[in-house]
């Protein structure tokens, strides 16, 4: 099993604690989860819509790391802090994805680290 090497400066967060950002197991990547944090500033985005594009964002040069797209993805789990805000997750994942949509589960959790509102993992086919 691999780790995946951070090749473009800037492009994603470092992880904040003892895990790898992705790991690559046969054709299959492993992404870690996403919160909202900038990765030049490593400050979080500003309310749940933000922090969903900046996840996304993360998670999108962190496929693109390894020669992949949100096309490869097959599966991405959500945590959210309000489930009151499930109409927005589905709204914010549409602009990122199209058909056919990945597996998705959205959890809503107590809190997330950081103070994060959301937070995205994800499961790629590469």
């Amino acid at each position: 099993m691999n780790s995946i090497k951070k090749t473009s400066l800037d492009s994603y967060p470092f992880p904040i604690g003892p895990y790898s950002i992705a790991r690559k197991l046969g054709n299959t990547l492993y992404l870690s989860g996403q919160i909202g944090i900038d990765p030049e500033t490593m400050q979080l985005a500003n309310g749940i819509e933000k922090q969903m594009h900046r996840a996304f964002q993360n998670m999108q040069a962190v496929l693109a790391d390894v020669g992949a797209t949100f096309k490869n993805v097959v599966k991405i789990t959500i945590f959210i802090t309000d489930m009151n805000t499930f109409p927005l997750v589905n709204q914010v994942m549409s602009e990122y994805f199209s058909e056919p949509y990945p597996a998705r589960s959205t959890l809503g959790v107590k809190e997330l680290p950081k103070g994060a509102v959301v937070e995205i993992e994800g499961i790629a086919e590469l």
